[in-house]
């Protein structure tokens, strides 16, 4: 569908658009695989054998016209806009007509992944539609049913209505190499049946997204959105999804979804409609190198616990915020992505168990995974509100702070911990401010100012101090510089 949504992620912008791409049909034997020609792969056998399981989708969105304004201006005005101006009325002011319903035509590609019409696509694609058409390339349209739909990975089943149809082989995307040849067929800016090639550039490259996605030079554009990623067996090893430009036109870099997600979700859509994800209820941040070094861990991998939902799986499993997780189940976390995708892929019920440093000691948690539901608002912070007590300065931190109320505590949903009353540097440099909590100095817990003034001269000299600040409801590691006395 040609429609564009832009995404920000971390480190770089990312356009979303209708890119298409092509498919395979499943012959009675193999396809024959890609030959040589001057050293550079001969395509137009592959082209020949998968192009007929390449389909063009269009779709229709019908659109409610709202009132404008305008359409109440005395109509002798509009005629004297229109005369002198060249202004044009509205549709059907001069008439006396109301305004018709509308409709939105999108438009992008797909592959047949079965004889009997079962499509892939992309959520995008197919997002808001009320029909959905599908061509091959024999010029036969089917009007498709939508199965299912996943935003989170923009994953879409569809199913039209035929037999012995042209299909598409799909591949193994864990076994795709950076470098190795790939193509496209789609209908790019509604040109149908467009073939592309190009390398994969990176694999399981982070996005920002819930998914690792496939990384290419193909040239792909708006309409090639559905579409698969094709390697040199003829095999679809992806779903062409996003492209990242700063025109809205190509530069160089697309990316697909790896085709054995697509797989997993679409099984769940042609079952169910929907898909089910497991959740244990926690928040996570990354944990950064300074945070790393300060707490001696080997390198800045694990993620840590911002939040622990209450009454969560995780919570009933003893996980707490400043917790470090470094595995699920057997596998280590590297990135901050891992842990949300293991998670999500869990069915509810799995008993897992999680790795966890906490004070400077490992720990392993068995968690039940608990279904996925929408999320939860965040509570308002209230660490603001009204304080007790004198404020105790720290002038190493640059910090001052004081003890919280019992009802304090019982707000915020904790049992220790002082908070920020000032922040100086070095303290507000590295991120402090007025109203955070600090629950944890180094290992230790914070009890009360004084303890926390007792936590700070038994740390001595230390180069770096790692506090655990807790604000708006979300906690983090924050290294702290000491200043010298």
């Amino acid at each position: 569908m040609q429609k564009t949504v832009i995404f920000f992620a971390r480190r770089f912008l990312l356009v979303f658009l209708t890119v298409g791409f092509i498919s395979f049909p499943l012959m009675p034997g193999e396809a024959a695989p890609a030959t040589m020609v001057n050293g550079l792969p001969d395509l137009t056998a592959l082209v020949e054998k998968v192009g007929p399981a390449v389909v063009n989708i269009r779709t229709i969105e019908k659109i409610q016209s709202r009132r404008n304004p305008a359409m109440d201006m005395d109509r002798d005005f509009q005629e004297y806009l229109f005369r002198f101006f060249g202004i044009p009325a509205p549709d059907g002011q001069l008439s006396g007509t109301q305004p018709q319903e509308q409709v939105r035509r999108g438009m992008g590609s797909g592959f047949i992944i079965t004889a009997d019409g079962y499509i892939l696509t992309n959520h995008h694609v197919i997002d808001n539609a009320d029909e959905v058409f599908v061509r091959l390339t024999d010029n036969r349209e089917f009007k498709a049913k939508i199965i299912g739909s996943d935003k989170r990975t923009d994953v879409a089943l569809l199913k039209i209505e035929g037999k012995n149809l042209p299909v598409l082989k799909t591949g193994n995307s864990a076994n795709i190499k950076v470098g190795e040849w790939v193509l496209a067929i789609g209908s790019p800016f509604a040109l149908e049946n467009t073939v592309t090639a190009g390398i994969i550039s990176a694999k399981a490259r982070d996005t920002g997204d819930y998914l690792p996605l496939i990384q290419t030079d193909v040239a792909v554009n708006p309409g090639n959105s559905g579409g698969p990623l094709i390697n040199m067996a003829g095999e679809a090893i992806g779903i062409n999804s996003q492209i990242y430009s700063r025109s809205g036109g190509y530069m160089g870099i697309s990316f697909a979804i790896p085709i054995d997600e697509a797989l997993r979700v679409s099984e769940q859509l042609k079952k169910t409609g929907k898909v089910t994800r497991g959740q244990i209820g926690i928040q996570v941040a990354e944990v950064s190198v300074e945070t790393a070094k300060a707490m001696n861990l080997p390198n800045d991998r694990g993620v840590m616990v911002a939040r622990v939902e209450k009454g969560s799986a995780a919570e009933k499993a003893g996980v707490e915020a400043g917790d470090i997780i470094l595995k699920f189940n057997s596998q280590s976390i590297e990135k901050l992505s891992e842990l949300p995708r293991l998670v999500g892929d869990s069915i509810p019920g799995t008993k897992v168990s999680l790795t966890v440093l906490r004070k400077g000691k490992s720990l392993v948690l068995p968690v039940t995974i608990s279904k996925a539901e929408l999320d939860k608002p965040a509570r308002k912070d209230e660490s603001s509100s009204s304080r007790q007590g004198e404020s105790l300065s720290s002038s190493i931190l640059g910090l001052q702070v004081a003890d919280l109320t019992a009802p304090q505590k019982k707000r915020l949903g904790i049992n220790h911990g002082v908070v920020v009353t000032a922040s100086a540097s070095p303290a507000f440099e590295s991120g402090i401010r007025k109203g955070d909590i600090i629950l944890r100095l180094n290992n230790g817990d914070v009890t009360s100012q004084q303890d926390f003034q007792n936590q700070l001269v038994k740390a001595g000299k230390a180069k770096m101090v790692v506090l655990l600040v807790a604000r708006n409801n979300l906690i983090r590691y924050v290294p702290v510089k000491p200043v010298a006395k």
